[in-house]
């Protein structure tokens, strides 16, 4: 392990058995918190008051994996930084797949405006690109020591990688989990050519706690601590293996629980946890396994299992604790936000996310933004846009040639997507599930929504724009009842059933 410390690796490997054998053990339980540390909220931003920010992101973890949003995995510490401060139940990623949500995250802005549509593999020629500021630079400028751990996935060229884009040290691997090889990197040298995939967590673990305990008190830091897993295949180490009940993906969410938990408690040691900032995310909804929280659709998936996470945020003192919050909000509003609260500039180019900051101190439910898009992962290199939604209203556009049921079902050879003969509205605040198409109830909110989709596509680069255009004449199937599966092609009805005769084949012309 280089420059680890193998003991205290150690001694945080083996305080992992105690937390994995009990789904009732709380953060509480093994480290009491300080006390006195986190005076009554005040409902504003601190004047003069620069937090640290250790914003924690997991790869492919489902909106329903977590306890406080209703799982039974065991995964008490994050259930009481929840309870400690803010639950979001309608938190959105950017993107349902990797890289192109991680560039939204730290950018603020579309991974499709920066080369980043789905997900680079490993020797890709390029990543995000380098005119794009990340916000590590931003903390970077403004004088902040900044750290990367974990997953990066941004490109695995030198110049791409986290210590090239505003990260002063970087321990971690380039890309997802699934792929061979799989190397460790201390900032840009390759210090493992094949890491231990089942040591991931806890390596994480212990570089986290060890910068927080050598951090400098008089200088404020970033750490952004980007997990593995439970990405397939989910992984865990040997304390956490076989402890849950629910298997591989189970046991690698509960250690990942247990690494948030020595986090908090390294921040409380350290007697700075009442000034930092401290978030937990994912980057999209779960792949083969994992729960969207009864949502339809996962990774990969322009319905909201894909999109929609879970986001956490504390800031004793500031956020009240025991809050939930019903704001509709993105992790395209990250950066936006720290740099309201951590008084950073911002960059030259203009962002899609907007400054949530009155959320965590007023619980503001509103905040003027545009509509934010959905873009498909399937086919046509992830450049195809398939919804737009403005605050609890959903409108679906168009859908995977084959159906998005289960899009990642490597039987159903959904390539590519076709436009919708009629598009599809949805209540999300009512029908989460996506359930119940009732556009032709509101034809104003469906006229709305295709005006504010027309307008904001030119704003993208050109060949997304192309996509669209074309996206457009690739007509869908008027067979196709709304949010299903499209029916065979031309298949005749059988002899028993009934069909509206606007959506029977007779009626379709110039075939």
């Amino acid at each position: 392990m280089d420059q680890m410390d193998r003991r205290k690796f150690v001694t945080l490997l083996s305080s992992v058995g105690a937390a994995a054998c009990s789904p009732a053990t709380s953060s509480a339980s093994t480290s009491a918190p300080l006390a006195g540390l986190s005076p009554a909220p005040s409902g504003k931003l601190p004047k003069g008051r620069t937090p640290n920010v250790v914003l924690m992101i997991c790869d492919d973890i489902g909106y329903g994996d977590l306890g406080c949003y209703g799982s039974k995995l065991p995964t008490p510490n994050l259930d009481k930084m929840a309870s400690d401060g803010m639950r979001f139940r309608h938190f959105n990623a950017a993107h349902p797949i990797c890289s192109a949500s991680r560039a939204s995250l730290l950018t603020g802005r579309y991974g499709l405006r920066m080369n980043t549509a789905g997900a680079f593999g490993p020797n890709s020629p390029a990543g995000t690109s380098l005119d794009e500021t990340l916000v590590s630079q931003l903390f970077r400028d403004k004088g902040y020591h900044t750290k990367a751990i974990g997953k990066w996935h941004l490109g695995d060229k030198p110049d791409y990688l986290p210590t090239s884009r505003g990260f002063e040290s970087f321990l971690g691997v380039p890309w997802s989990d699934d792929y061979e090889p799989l190397p460790l990197f201390r900032d840009k040298k390759i210090i493992e050519e094949h890491t231990d995939r089942d040591i991931l967590t806890p390596r994480y673990t212990t570089e986290a706690v060890q910068y927080i305990e050598q951090s400098d008190r008089n200088t404020p830091f970033f750490l952004y601590l980007a997990f593995s897993y439970p990405h397939d295949p989910a992984r865990a180490s040997q304390r956490f293996r076989g402890k849950t009940g629910f298997g591989d993906y189970g046991d690698s969410v509960a250690e990942i629980d247990w690494s948030a938990g020595e986090v908090m408690r390294a921040l409380e040691r350290k007697g700075i946890a009442s000034d930092t900032l401290v978030m937990f995310t994912s980057d999209h909804g779960p792949w083969y396994q994992g729960s969207p929280g009864l949502l339809r659709g996962r990774k990969a998936s322009s319905f909201e299992g894909g999109f929609r996470v879970p986001f956490l945020a504390k800031w004793p003192g500031v956020i009240a604790p025991g809050r939930v919050t019903e704001a509709w909000c993105s992790n395209l509003d990250v950066l936006p936000t720290l740099a309201k609260v951590c008084d950073l500039p911002l960059p030259q180019k203009p962002l899609d996310g907007v400054d949530i900051s009155q959320v965590f101190v007023e619980n503001a439910n509103t905040f003027p933004r545009k509509p934010l898009l959905y873009f498909s992962a399937m086919g046509n290199r992830g450049l195809d846009v398939h919804c737009i939604r403005r605050d609890e209203w959903k409108l679906r556009v168009a859908q995977g040639i084959k159906g998005e049921i289960y899009t990642n079902d490597r039987t159903t050879g959904a390539r590519g997507s076709a436009w919708l003969i009629r598009p599809e509205l949805y209540n999300l605040a009512r029908d989460p599930a996506e359930s119940y198409d009732i556009a032709q109830l509101h034809p104003g909110i469906v006229a709305e929504l295709e005006k504010s989709l027309e307008e904001q596509i030119p704003s993208f680069p050109p060949e997304v724009v192309k996509a669209f255009t074309d996206l457009k004449q690739n007509k869908g199937d008027i067979t196709t009842p709304p949010g299903a599966s499209p029916r065979p092609y031309k298949a005749p009805n059988p002899s028993w059933s009934w069909e509206p005769e606007d959506r029977r084949w007779s009626s379709v012309k110039n075939e």
